[in-house]
């Protein structure tokens, strides 16, 4: 049996957007630069769940989705490090702020706290079911 894993995916809202993914129906992720953050979506599986996480202004947690494809070199870029996938919407949540994450003192250690600069985080099974828990009730 094949174990999914869970990823927060960061992006700039006036960039491309929770609702933008809606109305594509499955885009690229791409614009990941960051070799820790290449490393993490390299690792990322077809069916796989994701958090779709707005920066900015908003900085918090928006939606819920999955990984499509493996992972692939940007095929804009010609650049074999520089990797993207497949990702399609599954729902929205109600936002999860990054303050309330923060201030829940649950996670001090993740890299959504740590490095808030990373924009491809690893998310264990204990935070996904929280913030699943906080998107549902907030």
């Amino acid at each position: 049996m094949k174990l999914n894993h869970y990823w927060l995916l960061k992006t700039e809202p006036d960039e491309f957007s929770w609702d933008d993914l809606v109305k594509e129906g499955e885009s690229v992720w791409d614009g990941v630069k960051n070799p820790t953050a290449l490393k993490n979506l390299s690792r990322m599986r077809p069916g796989d769940q994701v958090i779709i996480y707005h920066t900015g202004k908003e900085k918090a947690a928006v939606g819920l989705g999955r990984v499509t494809s493996e992972p692939f070199p940007d095929p804009v870029l010609h650049d074999p490090r520089r990797l993207v996938v497949k990702i399609s919407p599954v729902r929205k949540i109600k936002p999860v702020s990054l303050a309330s994450i923060k201030a829940s003192g649950r996670f001090p250690g993740w890299e959504l706290v740590r490095l808030p600069r990373l924009s491809v985080v690893p998310v264990s099974r204990e935070q996904w079911e929280a913030l699943i828990q906080w998107g549902d009730t907030v």
